[in-house]
């Protein structure tokens, strides 16, 4: 019988450990090298995240009467207040937080790498993160050529249906016909759930195989917090990128008009209770850096433990953390 290891013992291996440092040692490099500051924003929010498919943690009210606060599951929000106030290009490597993510490819506490570039665009961001991605993986794995595929392109490649245009009831027969049959809950799902129950089960898999794969113009109704860009029919503006199926970066050309942030951050809180989900603070300190004036610009948040993970041959994201949720 195998030895147990002590639970006091690190998650990682210490090649793991230096793998990490030497990764973080080569993006700050390569940012220095484009003169994008590095930032520190708070962990800690009065404000939480909106969407009800992102579950914050939130802290205990204080006996001195100290409110609760959310920890952030991005540094995006304090970033873009950042940005309004005219910093320019800037980059953060952070701790972030999501409740009840755990398992082979997920933390409840995790790294992100999140960088904004005033004057890109979504297309630009791609070239930049294939960039830097390359750069990263210099002598730890080869990485084939690069593939981009439209959102709509991904669903007529590998299920020969358009997304955009698709009712609920042909993706429900899409998924029945790919074996999917009637999933436990989704009887009464929305489009976007039965979209997303087909990515992540019959096109996700596939992703990334021969070198990154960068999907891009989600539906408009999957914009979060990126432009819509008007057509027949309209598109989000954003990106993930995915490596041997899995997804390990999300980015935006990022929405301007607080009028239209807010309305969507209202949808979403309406969409909460619905669910029967917690209410949240709205971020009005966001809201307000939207309109003194965000600059024109794109965004992306980079895995960092993913990333260490697919470049280094790990088995589970445990294995590139010094300790694990479970060890902490």
């Amino acid at each position: 019988m195998a030895e147990q290891v002590p639970d006091w013992r690190p998650t990682a291996t210490l090649e793991a450990l230096r793998q990490r440092a030497e990764l973080l040692a080569r993006l700050r490099r390569y940012f220095a090298g484009q003169e994008v500051l590095e930032v520190e924003t708070p962990l800690l929010s009065a404000a939480g995240i909106p969407d009800p498919h992102i579950p914050s943690f939130i802290t205990m009210p204080g006996p001195d009467g100290e409110t609760s606060r959310y920890l952030n599951t991005s540094p995006e929000f304090a970033m873009k207040r950042l940005l309004a106030a005219g910093v320019g290009p800037i980059f953060q490597v952070c701790k972030a937080f999501r409740r009840g993510e755990q398992g082979r490819y997920h933390n409840p506490e995790f790294t992100l790498l999140e960088w904004y570039r005033p004057g890109f665009d979504h297309l630009r961001l791609m070239d930049e993160v294939d960039v830097l991605v390359r750069q990263l993986a210099e002598g730890f794995r080869p990485l084939g050529c690069s593939e981009r595929l439209s959102y709509r392109s991904c669903f007529q490649q590998y299920l020969e249906i358009d997304p955009l245009n698709a009712d609920v009831s042909a993706l429900k027969s899409c998924a029945r016909a790919q074996g999917l049959g009637e999933v436990a809950g989704l009887s009464d799902a929305d489009k976007d759930t039965w979209l997303d129950l087909l990515m992540g089960h019959c096109i996700q898999p596939h992703l990334g195989k021969k070198g990154p794969t960068f999907v891009y113009d989600y539906p408009a109704s999957q914009a979060a917090l990126a432009r819509i860009r008007p057509g027949e029919p309209p598109v989000a503006e954003r990106f993930e990128l995915f490596i041997d199926g899995i997804e390990l970066a999300n980015g935006f050309h990022e929405l301007q008009d607080a009028h239209e942030q807010r309305a969507r951050f209202e949808a979403d809180l309406v969409r909460r209770q619905v669910e029967k989900l917690e209410p949240v603070a709205l971020d009005e300190r966001l809201l307000k850096a939207l309109e003194a004036g965000l600059p024109a610009c794109a965004g992306v948040a980079l895995g960092l433990d993913r990333l260490q993970l697919m470049l280094t041959g790990r088995v589970r994201i445990q294995d590139t953390l010094a300790f694990s949720y479970e060890c902490g």
